[in-house]
């Protein structure tokens, strides 16, 4: 068995879901952020760029546009748009009713 096991994948890594908030240029170029560090730059750039895009394509078809929400199951992403660039604020939903005091 050990000849087959350079065909083995490795397992997906699972990432926690983001709390934080990011500023980004019109080209997507994180400016500011506080999400964590554990959470993958290429999650953060697929989202920033679906939402610049979403902000342009707004622009173009002349429709005002100043927030957007993104409603997951589990996270919730706000964008506001700054003169090309956006703002987005990411949150996770959580699974479980608050507790009772």
């Amino acid at each position: 068995m050990g000849l087959l096991s350079f065909l083995k994948k490795p397992a997906p890594r699972l990432v926690s879901l983001p709390s934080g908030s990011l500023t980004v240029d019109r080209t997507g170029a994180v400016l500011a952020s506080t999400l964590p560090s554990s959470f993958p730059n290429e999650m953060v750039n697929a989202i920033v760029q679906h939402v610049l895009w979403a902000f342009r394509g707004a622009t173009e078809a002349q429709l005002p546009l100043a927030e957007l929400v993104i409603n997951y199951s589990s996270l919730k992403i706000t964008a506001r748009e700054l003169r090309g660039g956006a703002m987005l604020f990411l949150n996770p939903k959580t699974s479980h009713a608050p507790g009772k005091k």
